[in-house]
């Protein structure tokens, strides 16, 4: 068995949390932990939830990937990713398109990257308003660049990426059962 980190990415309301969660409930893989310079919300624990940092702590990581949102650092890093192959051989992140890109990058063939999708993209809104998500905000973020980028399998990962088809739970957990019995045996 050969560790990898898995990549899952795809537009908001595909399932890519719900696919890391049954991978992690499953298989030996973990979540990757990301870094934050937001104060920890009620019940986040440091090291769980987020690495919580200060702004010098954060500067002192190595970052494959980082961005500025609403006036914290977010980002994940060499250090997480490390941590994560010390819990378990498969460390999991999901991410936008552009941080897959990066991963696909800066890892190369020690990164798996699922690419999750749906038949019919209207159906996208009905599963982020079912679970509960605000509905301005949700409309904000289904206007903006990154989601209507984020629909389709970008050039830079079309050869790389395993495309998955997640408009039926059951078939999405017969591919990634698939796929990690695969895994597994590498």
């Amino acid at each position: 068995m050969t560790p990898k980190v898995i990549v899952i990415t795809g537009a908001t309301g595909t399932g890519k949390t719900t696919v890391q969660e049954y991978l992690a409930q499953h298989y030996p893989v973990t979540r990757i932990v990301t870094h934050t310079t937001r104060p920890p919300r009620a019940g986040e624990v440091d090291g769980r939830d987020y690495y919580f940092e200060t702004e010098q702590s954060f500067q002192q990581r190595h970052y494959l990937e980082s961005v500025v949102y609403s006036g914290y650092h977010y980002g994940s890093s060499r250090e997480g990713i490390a941590a994560g192959f010390k819990r378990a051989p498969f460390p999991a992140i999901v991410l936008d398109t552009k941080g897959a890109i990066t991963y696909a990058r800066e890892l190369g063939n020690q990164v798996v990257i699922l690419f999750l999708t749906v038949s019919d993209p209207d159906q996208l809104m009905h599963r982020v308003t079912a679970r509960g998500d605000d509905t301005v905000m949700l409309k904000q973020r289904f206007a903006s660049p990154e989601y209507r980028r984020d629909l389709t399998m970008p050039l830079a990962l079309k050869g790389r990426a395993l495309q998955l088809n997640n408009d039926n739970w059951t078939q999405t957990q017969r591919k990634l059962d698939e796929l990690m019995q695969h895994l597994q045996a590498e």
